[in-house]
C-alpha cells in the first residue's frame, strides 16, 4: 500500500470512530427540551401517538462500550490501521498457507492411495468422487454449468451424454483436462454461397432428422454431394465424426452449438472455434487424475475399486 492511501485509511479509521464514540459520550448528557409531560412535543395521527424521551438503557451503553474497545483491541491486533502489520502479524496470505498445508496434509494420505488407482478405477471410489466434484464444482463449473450438462452457447460440450468428441476413456479425458484442446470448425462462406450452405446444413441435419418435405429431400440430396467434396474429410463420409481431429458426430442428434437449422448454417458459414484450456499448472498431476476420473464417472457404470 503507498504512502497516499495508507494516510487515507487511517483518516477515515480515526474519522469515523473518532466521531461515533464522540456522540457515544455526548448522547447519554444532552439535554433535549422536553414537555411536562416527559415528551417532546412531536406528534402523529392527530396527536394519538407522542414521542418520549428517556435515557438510553444501561446494558445498551454497556454492549456499545464493549464495541468500542474491540474495535480499538482490532486496530492494535490485526493490519486494519493503514499499512500497520498488527501485533500478531497477522495475514490472509499467511493464513491461507497454513490452511492449504492443513488440507494437504489430510489428503496426502488419500491422493497417495490414489495414484496406483487407474483412471476407471477411481471412478468407482466414492471418496474419489466425491474430491472430483469438488474438483469440477471449484474449476469446470463455470463453462460446462453445475450439472456437466454443457452450455451451446460457447461450445462446451455436455459430459453427461455419452458422445465424446476426442474419446471418453480415461487416458483421454486426462489428456483433455492436462494439456487442454483446440477444436477449429474452419468457415465456408466463402467456398459456398447461400443456398450452397443452406444444403449443406440440410442434408447435415438429415443425418439425424429425416427430412419431411420434398423441398428439403431435395436441398439434402444437394448438400450430401457439397458434404462429400468438402466435409467428409474430417467428420467422414458416413458424418460419423472423427475423434482423432475432434471432428464430432452428426448423426446422434447432439450439438455442440445448436441444432437448429440457422444454428447449423451460421457454423457451416462462419466456423467455429473451440477452447479448452490446460490445466496441468492450476491441478496439478494427481489432482487431474481425480478430476478425470469424476468426468468418466458421468458417463460410464464404474463398480467400487476391490
Amino acid at each position: 500500500m503507498s504512502s497516499f492511501w495508507s494516510w487515507w485509511v487511517m483518516s477515515l479509521v480515526v474519522f469515523n470512530l473518532g466521531i461515533s464514540f464522540f456522540l457515544f459520550l455526548w448522547g447519554p448528557r444532552a439535554k433535549i427540551p422536553t414537555l411536562a409531560d416527559g415528551t417532546t412535543g412531536h406528534v402523529w395521527a392527530h396527536g394519538v401517538i407522542r414521542e418520549g424521551m428517556r435515557p438510553l438503557p444501561r446494558w445498551w451503553l454497556a454492549i456499545s462500550f464493549a464495541m468500542f474497545i474491540a474495535a480499538f483491541g482490532y486496530l492494535i491486533l490485526y493490519p486494519g490501521f493503514g499499512d500497520s502489520p498488527g501485533r500478531l502479524g497477522w495475514t490472509s496470505h499467511g493464513q491461507l498457507a497454513r490452511e492449504t498445508a492443513a488440507n494437504n496434509e489430510r489428503l496426502d494420505p488419500v491422493m497417495q492411495r490414489f495414484a496406483g488407482m487407474t483412471i476407471e478405477a477411481m471412478a468407482g471410489d466414492p471418496q474419489a468422487r466425491a474430491i472430483g466434484g469438488v474438483l469440477f464444482a471449484d474449476n469446470c463449473a463455470a463453462c460446462h454449468g453445475s450439472n456437466a450438462r454443457g452450455n451451446p452457447l460457447i461450445g462446451a460440450p455436455n459430459l453427461g451424454d455419452s458422445d465424446w468428441l476426442y474419446g471418453g476413456d480415461g487416458k483421454t479425458i486426462l489428456a483433455s483436462i492436462v494439456d487442454g484442446r483446440q477444436g477449429v470448425m474452419p468457415p465456408w462462406g466463402t467456398t459456398f454461397d447461400q443456398a450452397g450452405i443452406t444444403a449443406l446444413a440440410t442434408y447435415v441435419l438429415s443425418l439425424s432428422l429425416p427430412p419431411r418435405d420434398a423441398d428439403s429431400i431435395l436441398k439434402a440430396a444437394e448438400g450430401k454431394k457439397l458434404f462429400a467434396t468438402s466435409c467428409a474429410a474430417c467428420h467422414g463420409a458416413d458424418g460419423k465424426g472423427n475423434q482423432a481431429l475432434g471432428a464430432p458426430n452428426l448423426t446422434d442428434d447432439i450439438w455442440l452449438w445448436g441444432g437448429s437449422q440457422a444454428t447449423i448454417e451460421e457454423t457451416i458459414r462462419d466456423g467455429r472455434n473451440g477452447h479448452m484450456p490446460a490445466w496441468h499448472d492450476r491441478l496439478g498431476e494427481a489432482n487431474a487424475r481425480v478430476l478425470a476420473a469424476y468426468v468418466y464417472s458421468l458417463t460410464h457404470s464404474v463398480a467400487p475399486p476391490e
